[in-house]
């Protein structure tokens, strides 16, 4: 039995668990999902045929011609990977002018594994105590975290100078924050003061 204001039960939801962003933050695959509950959702097996694989496709946009509009080209995870993967994928007119346009490379993953890759990139749900890492005129390779760790790789940090004079003048900035950068990315880290005065 349910009782009220309790979260609405799982077994209630519309969705299927891979067809919801629950997927991008916390993903399961299908048997994990499965075991806790999860309705899971199965593609129906399309039935087309790959013209051409990942793999055979140009390493340039120049060597592509008008012909690769005609193609159904193959994923190069087959489908393999849990991204919800179709396998396959056609270029249309507007993406080939736009990589023409932009000299990019076509793609070698279908959409749905593309944008699976775009948000592997973002920062974790997490932060890090972190200091500002703006040391007057010039970033210093021996600044350190509250932890004690370098924050920065010394041959990034060697070639930076300030461009602006910030509030703290000649002297380190004192500002700590939360940052969702952990501390052994080699980016420098600015407090909102300190980006606002070099970056804005």
């Amino acid at each position: 039995a349910y009782r009220y204001g309790e979260f609405p039960p799982i077994e209630l939801s519309p969705f299927r668990y891979n067809d919801t962003v629950a997927q991008d933050f916390y993903p399961l695959d299908a048997s994990r999902a499965k075991a806790e509950g999860f309705p899971w959702y199965v593609p129906e097996k399309r039935e087309y045929a790959i013209s051409l694989k990942a793999a055979s496709l140009p390493d340039t946009i120049a060597e592509v011609g008008d012909g690769i509009l005609k193609e159904t080209v193959g994923c190069a995870h087959e489908g393999a990977c849990t991204h919800k993967c179709t396998t396959a994928f056609r270029v249309v007119p507007q993406e080939l002018t736009f990589y023409r346009k932009f000299n990019i490379s076509l793609p070698r993953l279908c959409p749905n594994c593309r944008h699976a890759a775009r948000l592997a990139q973002r920062n974790p749900m997490k932060l890090w105590h972190r200091r500002c890492m703006c040391n007057s005129t010039q970033i210093n390779a021996d600044m350190k975290n509250p932890r004690g760790s370098a924050q920065i790789d010394p041959r990034e940090s060697a070639r930076y100078v300030n461009t602006t004079v910030h509030f703290h003048g000649g002297s380190p900035c004192p500002n700590e924050f939360e940052t969702t950068y952990a501390p052994e990315r080699k980016e420098i880290i600015y407090c909102e003061g300190c980006y606002n005065a070099e970056i804005v």
